[in-house]
This record gives C-alpha cells, structure tokens and sequence, in this order.
C-alpha cells in the first residue's frame, strides 16, 4: 500500500526507484528513447502529420511532480490530471519550484510497459501533441501500480 502524497513539494525530490517505475529497467532511457524516436521523425496526430522536432531531455523535477501525482492517484484511487481537491497539473509543476513558459501532462492506467504506454499516448491525439509540441522540451514518467503520469516542460 502507498502512503498518500502532498500535492506540494516537501522541499525533496522523489528519486527513480522501483516503487516510482514500476521496477521497468531502464524506464528513463526508454522513455527517452521512445518519445525522441517519435519527434525526431515526425508524428500523425490524429488526422494532422507532426513533422519533427527536437529531442526531449529528462528532468528531474518534472519527475518528482509525476512521482508525487502518481502516488497521489494509486493512494487515493483516482484517476484525473486534478486531485480531488481541484490541483491542477500546473500548479502542482509551480509547488514542485517547476517555472516554464509551456506545460503539458499525460496520464495513463493499467499499461504494463513502455512501449504500451508510449503507444497508448502517441494514439490519443491529445496526448500525441503533448509529445510532439516543439514548445515542451523537457520530460519525466513515473509509472506506479501502473498509474503513469507524463509531465513535460518547455523553458
């Protein structure tokens, strides 16, 4: 069972362990990989063909706020980009001391890999477009009980 998580940052950063991964091996470096293969080709979102853009790069606080909200929905057992107390992924960014021009966020349930949830996001035209927006060049996931929130930043 996980212990519920503030939705403002506690003054540490949530490392990658087993427990903010799901024990994925390598989750970061695939993650990169798979997102950057992506961009660097290009993408259809939905009907509209993405061309390429630059490639992510992981940030560590992007991944303490994915961690945090993670944690937050497998100990709560939710499922939305607000907790139920309103937060908005911005705002938890903002109380994570994350300041950027342009923010996105995906969340996903019940994939068991990276390949599946890349391909679960990279098929939602929303969330395709959160991947692809030259605007966000930065990234983290934290995947927990199967719960994976995606936040990325553009600064």
């Amino acid at each position: 069972m996980v212990a519920p998580v503030a939705t403002a940052n506690s003054g540490t950063l949530i490392p990658l362990t087993a427990a903010t991964s799901c024990s994925i091996p390598d989750l970061r470096e695939a993650l990169l990989q798979r997102a950057n293969a992506a961009r660097s080709d290009g993408y259809v979102c939905g009907m509209e063909t993405l061309p390429s853009v630059p490639a992510l790069r992981w940030n560590d606080v992007l991944f303490s706020a994915a961690a945090r909200h993670s944690l937050d929905m497998a100990a709560r057992n939710y499922f939305s980009h607000d907790t139920p107390e309103g937060v908005a992924f911005w705002e938890r960014l903002s109380a994570e001391g994350y300041a950027s021009f342009a923010a996105g966020e995906n969340i996903a349930r019940g994939q068991s890999s990276v390949d599946e949830v890349m391909a679960a996001w990279l098929g939602s035209e929303p969330h395709c477009r959160n991947i692809m927006s030259p605007y966000l060049n930065e990234v983290a996931v934290a995947c927990v009980n199967s719960i994976w929130t995606m936040e990325l930043g553009g600064r």
